[in-house]
C-alpha cells in the first residue's frame, strides 16, 4: 500500500518581506531620484576629499602649484588683449577694456574648465567605478567643486585688476556672490550632462575643444556685446543674447564695472541666469541619474 507524504505549508515571512525587513534591494535597481539624492548627500565627505585629491594630483608636480589656477586665465587674457584689443583694436569701443576682457575670460574659463574636464568624469574613472559602489554623480560634482575652488582664487585676482584699472567699489559688488552661485549650479548640471554623453560617445572629448571655441566667440568675451546688435537682428540676436555663459559674464561685468553696456536689462539677465541654472542644473542631474545603472559596463 503506497504511503502518502504530507507537506506542511510554510507560514513564515515571504522573501519580499524578509528583504524589506533587513533593508535589502534588487541588484542593479535604479533608485528613485529622492533616494539617489539622499545617497549622494551621504557621500558628501567622499566628494569633497575626492575633489581635493584631484587638485593635488593635477598641480602637485609643478613648481608653481596652485598659482597656475590664477596664471592660466591671466595669460589667456594677456594673449587676447594683444590680439583683439591691440591688433584688431576692439578696445576703442569699450571703456576699461582690460577689466571688460578679463571678466569675460575668467567667467568663460570657469564653465569651459568644468565642461572640458567633466566629459571624462565617467570614462576617465572606470577603474574606480568598477571597484567601488557609490553614487556616480559624485564624480562630475567633484569636478564642479574643484573648479569652484579655483574660481575663488581667480575672482580675487579679477577684483584686483578691476580696482587697478580704476573701477570704484560699490554695493553692486555683492551681486558677484549670487551670480557665481547660479553659474556654479549651471556648471554642475553641464558637467553631469557631458559626463553621461562622454561615457557613451567617446569621440565627444575630441569635439569639446571646437565646441568651446565657438561658444567663446558667441559669448562676447573678446569684443563688446554691441557687435551683435550691429550685425544681428530678430530671433538670431535673441538666441545669441540668451547664451547662458554670456548672461553670467554680463552679470559679473554689471556687478564690477560702471558705465558698461549690457546685452539686456539687469532684471532680464538675472531672470535668464536663474532659468538656465534651474534647467541645466536639475535637468543635467536627472539625465545623469537615469544612466546610473550603465556606468562602467561594457
Amino acid at each position: 500500500m503506497a504511503q502518502t507524504t504530507v507537506v506542511e505549508s510554510y507560514t513564515g515571512p515571504t522573501p519580499q518581506e524578509l528583504a524589506r525587513k533587513y533593508g535589502l534591494g534588487t541588484a542593479g535597481r535604479l533608485p528613485s531620484l529622492p533616494e539617489y539624492t539622499r545617497q549622494l548627500w551621504a557621500y558628501r565627505h567622499f566628494i569633497w576629499e575626492f575633489a581635493s585629491a584631484k587638485v593635488s594630483a593635477a598641480l602637485g608636480n609643478t613648481r608653481l602649484g596652485m598659482i597656475w589656477q590664477v596664471l592660466t586665465p591671466l595669460i589667456n587674457a594677456g594673449v587676447y588683449y594683444v590680439i583683439f584689443g591691440v591688433l584688431l583694436n576692439t578696445k576703442r569701443d569699450t571703456d576699461n577694456f582690460i577689466a571688460y576682457l578679463c571678466a569675460g575670460v575668467f567667467i568663460f574659463g570657469y564653465t569651459q574648465s568644468v565642461v572640458q574636464t567633466g566629459v571624462q568624469a565617467v570614462s576617465g574613472n572606470l577603474g574606480l567605478i568598477r571597484a567601488l559602489h557609490f553614487p556616480r554623480a559624485s564624480l562630475p560634482i567633484s569636478i564642479a567643486l574643484v573648479e569652484a575652488r579655483n574660481m575663488i582664487a581667480s575672482m580675487a585676482v579679477l577684483i584686483a585688476i578691476v580696482l587697478f584699472t580704476g573701477e570704484p567699489i560699490n554695493w553692486q559688488w555683492l551681486l558677484i556672490i549670487p551670480a557665481l552661485l547660479l553659474q556654479t549650479i549651471f556648471n554642475a548640471g553641464a558637467a553631469m550632462l557631458v559626463s553621461r554623453l562622454g561615457s557613451k560617445l567617446h569621440d565627444l572629448r575630441q569635439l569639446i575643444p571646437f565646441i568651446m571655441r565657438v561658444w567663446l566667440y558667441g559669448s562676447a568675451v573678446l569684443y563688446p556685446v554691441t557687435k551683435y546688435t550691429e550685425h544681428l537682428h530678430g530671433w538670431k540676436l535673441a538666441v545669441i543674447e540668451a547664451n547662458p555663459v554670456l548672461v553670467f559674464i554680463e552679470l559679473i561685468r554689471h556687478a564690477l564695472m560702471e558705465n558698461v553696456t549690457l546685452a539686456g536689462s539687469p532684471m532680464l539677465l538675472w531672470t535668464e541666469a536663474a532659468v538656465w541654472a534651474l534647467v541645466v542644473g536639475i535637468g543635467g542631474y536627472a539625465y545623469f541619474w537615469r544612466g546610473e545603472k550603465g556606468y562602467g559596463r561594457g
